[in-house]
């Protein structure tokens, strides 16, 4: 998919680049696959704004994905290449031959009339689904599970994808969009080949009524602020944050800070996404 490059006839279009679209193939969700979405605006049950630069923009219907691929065997042909506003990548909507509609994510390559299959003897073949246990090792794949049965969590976004690397007992070597390599069960599911919307990153808004109407909310930096509001304020002119590192509105440690606390899965990490951390 390419990217759309505007003539400035506006202020607002000078650096605006948008989606093309050629790829889209129905403009109407799948009424059945669709529920309600409430917005939150960044606010929890209490009410209180638990994440800032959130709020407004347009409605949307959640699209239900199917991410556990567990209709296993039954082949299943793409009716059309639709557009999600809730997600990056593109859906791809499948239609079974036991007459069930679902959605999956549309990987690059898969077009309308593909015949799609999930299950330990499917094909190697972008969309279909298997174990990794019945994956080739060296195959780029996406929309892996890390627990069996639980649905895709990892590999997920316009373009990412993951490598199966090695088998070793009962646990697969994968490379994760990261570049940290984990240790996966080899009874999870992963679909084959690369999410599709590759130019997904080289979209640029370009305005910022576009990224209000995406529900996003200005962000005003610390350094603009008074020191009673930010510890990065106040100063003559631009200063510098005058401390040893950033820190957040509350005073806590930013960019860089390691948030990490979950030692128990550190063992299923062979190599750190930093190349200068390793197990």
């Amino acid at each position: 998919m390419a990217v759309k490059i505007y003539k400035p006839k506006t202020p607002g279009q000078r650096h605006k680049t948008s989606y093309t679209f050629e790829e889209i193939t129905k403009d109407r969700p799948e009424r059945n696959l669709i529920v309600p979405q409430k917005k939150t605006a960044g606010r929890n049950a209490y009410g209180r704004v638990t994440v800032r630069h959130r709020g407004g923009g347009e409605k949307r219907h959640l699209r239900v994905v199917d991410f556990r691929r567990e209709k296993i065997g039954i082949p299943a042909k793409v009716a059309a290449i639709e557009y999600d506003p809730n997600r990056t990548a593109r859906l791809a909507l499948l239609t079974y031959a036991d007459g069930e509609k679902r959605y999956i994510l549309a990987p690059v390559g898969v077009k309308v009339g593909d015949t799609l299959v999930s299950g330990p003897q499917a094909e190697i073949r972008p969309g279909n689904a298997l174990p990794l246990a019945n994956i080739p090792v060296g195959t780029t794949i996406h929309a892996i599970e890390l627990k069996p049965g639980k649905g895709a969590q990892i590999g997920r976004s316009a373009g990412s994808s993951a490598q199966l690397l090695a088998k070793e007992g009962k646990y697969a070597h994968v490379r994760m969009p990261s570049g940290e390599v984990r240790l996966v069960l080899q009874e999870c599911m992963a679909s084959i080949g690369q999410v599709g919307n590759v130019d997904h990153s080289n979209v640029k808004l370009g305005k910022a009524g576009r990224a209000r109407h995406m529900g996003l909310r200005p962000e005003v930096r610390g350094s603009a602020m008074t020191p009673r509001d930010h510890p990065h304020g106040g100063g003559e002119g631009r200063s510098p944050i005058g401390m040893p590192g950033p820190k957040t509105p509350w005073g806590k440690p930013a960019l860089g800070y390691k948030t990490r606390r979950n030692k128990s899965t550190n063992k299923m990490i062979i190599r750190h996404r930093s190349k200068a951390k390793r197990r």
